[in-house]
């Protein structure tokens, strides 16, 4: 584990957004467990991807007219447990870190994993979310 002021910096990139930390598995299953609408859920990491990427990333899609109606996020490394809680919602995807999962009515439907994220630049994975919440976020949802 890290040293929590070393983390700070990287926790408030996502909290000064309007990301809601989950830091206990009650404060997951409490936000999502019977959720209705769409949440988003970042798994934030000390990993140097998550800061050149997938933080920017969220932040930029958090600029689109569209949006979750919830966002949230889990730190790796840090919220062991919380982390652990979350990824119970993620079927079907192994651990990874950083990881952005977009869910509706609390089924996963939209998943970002580590080797996505990677290599990539924050504007590519911020058009994989905005597609991601137009699909499933929008007020004109399929029927």
């Amino acid at each position: 584990m890290y040293d929590e002021r070393l983390v700070a910096p990287m926790r408030e990139d996502l909290t000064r957004l309007g990301v809601e930390e989950m830091r206990t598995p009650e404060a997951v299953d409490a936000k999502l467990r019977d959720a209705t609408g769409t949440a988003l859920v970042v798994v934030n990491s000390v990993c140097g991807c998550a800061a050149r990427n997938a933080r920017p990333a969220v932040a930029r899609a958090l600029q689109h007219e569209v949006k979750p109606d919830v966002l949230t996020t889990v730190f790796a490394g840090q919220d062991v447990d919380a982390v652990k809680a979350a990824r119970t919602y993620f079927a079907g995807y192994p651990p990874s870190s950083p990881q952005i999962a977009l869910l509706k009515d609390g089924k996963l439907v939209f998943m970002l994993e580590r080797h996505q994220i990677e290599g990539r630049t924050a504007e590519e994975i911020a058009q994989d979310l905005t597609g991601a919440f137009d699909q499933f976020c929008g007020t004109a949802r399929a029927a």
